[in-house]
């Protein structure tokens, strides 16, 4: 029988397991995937955990798992747009892509290029329409400076590229054995921590047009305090924050769609992003991984591969 990631109730890691689950079976204009790779998120331990529960409540026993890239097993009624084989990209909003298959909506697939890794494809959808939307709520352009908190992450290293990529300077916040990476990708490294304003002002030596804050307080206060208008500070994690200073909080919801995917799949595949994958863990090993995630160290993504 197929496997997939299940938890009965609330808790750590260590309510996690992988159980024989019956497979699927697709609906209409439903596509049934067999997994090669799916990303793992720091949402999904906060559900998890129960944090979320008024926002997100679960149904026990649960899944997990929005980010996959895999190929198309079977096809349900009405679908057009793939055949059994393709290779595709793409997410499920039931909490189910850490599994070895998955039930995904038609219209929630994107086609894989060839040039974008199995690791990289099964990362994407989460970190890349997060940072997507970030940069879209902010309005970053060219010429104008932004900082990221946690820079080197999942989502703020892809924040770092993509603003790169807009002709904007990056000032990147991130622990000093990161430095080198956010170097290589064009930003300005800085290390977070007592005297961080000091050291933004100096960097930037002139106006902060932007700052974008994936790791949460207190980088709403900071970024106020460095001027820049709330208008153009985004957080993807501090939701009291924005709604206490008025800021945005704009994250993967503003961007989850297939024609974002495939706009960052090109851009993978041209050599002009990469989603850096921390390490890769077998499914069984999914407590591992997500003990590995919550340290909130990696510089990058944690990639589980049934």
């Amino acid at each position: 029988m197929p496997k997939a990631v299940r938890f009965a109730e609330y808790g750590d890691i260590d309510v996690l397991n992988v159980v024989d689950v019956e497979r699927p079976e697709p609906g209409e204009r439903q596509v049934l995937v067999k997994v090669v790779a799916a990303g793992i998120n720091p949402g999904e331990a906060v559900i998890r955990q129960g944090f979320f529960h008024d926002m997100f409540p679960a149904t026990f026993p649960s899944g997990q798992g929005s980010d996959l890239a895999g190929t198309v097993e079977e096809l349900g009624a009405g679908v057009t747009g793939f055949a059994v084989g393709d290779e595709v990209i793409g997410f499920t909003d039931n909490r189910a892509s850490h599994a070895e298959y998955v039930i995904v909506e038609e219209d929630h697939l994107s086609p894989r290029p060839a040039g974008v890794p199995w690791e990289q494809a099964g990362a994407l959808f989460v970190a890349g329409t997060t940072a997507y939307a970030a940069l879209h709520a902010v309005k970053v352009g060219r010429g104008e400076t932004v900082v990221v908190s946690g820079a080197a992450g999942g989502v703020g290293s892809l924040v770092v590229q993509l603003a790169r990529h807009a002709g904007a300077t990056v000032i990147g916040l991130a622990s000093e054995p990161h430095h080198a990476w956010l170097t290589r990708h064009g930003a300005i490294p800085l290390t977070y921590g007592e005297g961080v304003a000091e050291r933004i002002r100096a960097a930037a030596d002139g106006t902060i047009d932007a700052f974008i804050d994936t790791f949460g307080a207190p980088y709403i206060e900071l970024a106020l305090e460095l001027g820049v208008p709330g208008e153009r500070i985004n957080t993807i994690i501090d939701f009291p924050g924005a709604a206490k200073h008025g800021t945005k909080a704009e994250g993967s919801a503003a961007a989850a769609r297939a024609d974002v995917l495939r706009e960052l799949a090109t851009l993978i595949a041209d050599g002009e992003l990469e989603i850096p994958v921390a390490r890769v863990y077998p499914l069984h090993e999914v407590r591992d991984a997500f003990l590995e995630l919550e340290r909130r160290h990696t510089n990058g993504k944690i990639v589980l591969r049934p």
